[in-house]
C-alpha cells in the first residue's frame, strides 16, 4: 500500500528500519528483529543503503524478501550516489513487478573524496522529480530537525527541503533527533514555508556513552544535557534504562503533540524498540 495513502486513513504511523547485512551469518539477527517487531502491525519497513550507496542489490533483495517472506509494506532507499538513469529505470520496474510503490528518495552521503561531476543525479529533488515522472510511487524524502550539516542555515535547509517536495516528495522521514523542541522548531520552519506533507519523527534511544559521538558525528544531532548527565557514570544495563525512559519520554511527548509517525531505527535490533513501544499510549 502507498504510504500516502496510509497518511489519508490514519492520524499517526508506526515504522521501523533496517539494513541489509553484509555476512550471511547476521542474517538471523534481522529475521530474529523482524518476527518480534512484526506484532506490532507497523504501517511500513524501510531497507536502508549501505554507505556511499553500497550494498544496492542487497536492498532490493531484502526488499522483496520482507514483502514475500514476511507480508510486510517495504519502503526501499534509493540514493543518487551511483544511480544512473538506467539503474533506476530497472529498480522501478522491479519494484512495480512485485507490487511495491514506496521508495525514500535521497541523495545519500558522498564519500570522502568523490567526484560529484560524473553523477546524473546530483541531489535528491532531481531524483525525486525522476521518480514522479515514473509514476506510480509514492515517495518520501529526508527532513533534518536541527538541518543538514552542509546546509549554510537553518531556513535554506527547509528551502531545499522545499524542492523536493515541489519536485514529488509525498512525506517527509526526520534524522533521528534527541530533543523534541528542536523537532517542533522544524514543523514551524516548514509551516512558514508552505510545506504540509505528513512529516514522521525518526527516533533511536542514546543506549550507551559510546554512541553519543557516533551520533553526532553522523548527523550532527543535539544530545541535551540531561540525558547525559543521567548517562554518565552509568553501568550498561543502567544506561540502556536511562535510554529506554528517556525515548520513552520523548515519543510520548510527540505522539501527545500529534505528530504523524514514529519511524523507529532499529538497527537491526529489537529489544530497544520494543521496550519503548510496550511503554508509550502509541494511539
Amino acid at each position: 500500500m502507498k504510504i500516502s495513502e496510509i497518511f489519508k486513513q490514519k492520524r499517526r504511523t508506526l515504522s521501523f528500519e533496517f539494513f541489509p547485512p553484509k555476512k550471511v551469518e547476521n542474517e538471523q539477527t534481522l529475521f530474529n528483529t523482524i518476527d518480534v517487531l512484526k506484532k506490532y502491525d507497523p504501517d511500513f519497513v524501510s531497507i536502508t543503503y549501505g554507505a556511499g550507496g553500497s550494498s544496492q542489490d542487497k536492498t532490493v533483495e531484502w526488499t522483496l524478501k520482507i514483502k514475500k517472506q514476511y507480508g510486510l509494506n517495504p519502503m526501499m532507499h534509493l540514493t543518487c550516489i551511483t544511480a544512473t538513469r538506467e539503474f533506476v529505470d530497472r529498480i522501478v520496474d522491479t519494484l512495480k513487478e512485485n507490487s511495491i510503490y514506496n521508495i525514500l528518495a535521497l541523495r545519500g552521503d558522498l564519500p570522502e573524496g568523490f567526484d560529484k561531476s560524473g553523477m546524473e543525479f546530483s541531489y535528491a529533488y532531481q531524483l525525486v522529480g525522476y521518480l514522479k515522472e515514473k509514476g506510480g510511487f509514492s515517495i518520501g524524502v529526508a527532513g533534518y530537525p536541527e538541518g543538514h550539516p552542509e546546509s549554510p542555515s537553518l531556513d535554506k535547509d527547509v528551502e531545499y527541503l522545499k524542492m523536493k517536495i515541489d519536485a514529488g516528495g509525498d512525506f517527509i522521514i526526520t534524522q533521528l533527533f534527541f530533543d523534541n523542541r528542536k523537532f517542533f522548531d522544524f514543523l514551524d520552519r516548514l509551516n512558514k514555508f508552505g510545506v504540509t506533507v505528513p512529516v514522521v519523527a525518526g527516533i533511536m534511544p542514546v543506549l550507551n556513552l559510546k554512541q553519543v559521538s557516533r551520533f553526532t558525528d553522523m548527523c550532527g544531532a543535539t544530545i541535551p544535557k540531561e540525558l547525559l548527565n543521567k548517562l554518565s557514570g552509568k553501568d550498561k544495563n543502567d544506561a540502556y534504562k536511562v535510554g529506554i525512559e528517556y525515548a520513552v519520554k520523548q515519543c510520548q511527548e510527540l505522539i501527545d503533540n500529534g505528530v504523524k509517525g514514529l519511524h523507529f531505527y532499529t538497527l537491526n535490533k529489537f529489544n530497544a524498540t520494543e521496550d519503548i513501544l510496550k511503554a508509550v499510549k502509541l494511539f
